[in-house]
């Protein structure tokens, strides 16, 4: 049965436009090192969503990853508390008004999912790597612990946005709103997303970490009742303590 419980968003990420069905097509987002809030709830804290296309068995096929939890352990769960829900705009062209469908997964337990797709709907255990497939055929779901794909000298990234602040007020903008960076400035902004700290080598600041990761694959018509151009955000979400 359907959940119906009143929630509360946590957090969302958006990312750009798709077209199906095209099996190179791709598109990631990705928000690590969260407000306090989301630190808080790590569980429904977003850090990386990807969509693309492919082709399984002769059939086009929407792939949809959403990770949760930066820097999970090996005993982190997805909980039953939180809702997580891919939207999928889909129009005919740029530009055009969208047809949103969502696409909802909520935990009864570490493993035990439900999904929903349109009028499609999976349930059970979605941990084994093959995930779990829906009567239809049309929808396949796996949930579990991943590497974190993200990379990133967060080190490096701090320092230079220390520079762009110290540099913000003698900074001057062309008509089209873009800033006029001296080469000294621009300089030091590449060697500064190329090292760590104190000038030390680049390296992956989540090398070795872990997150939570929720894929969906789908039969590309469930979602695009618009059309074959997507659009896809993603959130998650709390039940109220009322």
């Amino acid at each position: 049965m359907r959940h119906r419980t009143r929630l509360i968003l946590v957090g969302a990420l958006a990312l750009t436009v798709l077209s199906l069905p095209v099996a190179t097509s791709w598109v990631t987002a990705a928000d690590h090192i969260d407000s306090p809030a989301a630190v808080a709830e790590p569980t429904a804290d977003i850090t990386d969503l990807f969509a693309w296309t492919s082709e399984v068995d002769g059939a086009a096929r929407l792939n949809l990853v959403l990770d949760v939890h930066p820097f999970a352990s090996s005993d982190t769960q997805f909980p039953d508390s939180v809702q997580y829900v891919f939207h999928v705009g889909s129009t005919t062209a740029y530009g055009e008004a969208t047809t949103e469908t969502e696409v909802q997964c909520q935990f009864s337990s570490p493993t035990a999912i439900e999904c929903w797709a349109g009028e499609d709907y999976v349930a059970g255990d979605p941990t084994d790597p093959a995930g779990i497939t829906s009567d239809s055929g049309a929808m396949r779901v796996f949930a579990g612990p991943r590497n974190d794909p993200f990379f990133m000298e967060f080190a490096g990234f701090t320092n230079a946005v220390g520079t762009v602040v110290a540099a913000a007020p003698s900074l001057t903008f062309d008509e089209a709103g873009c800033p006029a960076v001296d080469a000294d400035t621009s300089a030091a902004l590449v060697g500064q997303l190329q090292s760590g700290a104190d000038g030390a080598p680049a390296s992956d600041t989540f090398a070795g970490a872990n997150v939570l990761s929720l894929v969906v694959q789908l039969d590309p018509e469930l979602v695009t009742p618009g059309g074959p151009l997507v659009a896809v955000w993603a959130s998650t979400h709390r039940a109220s303590a009322e």
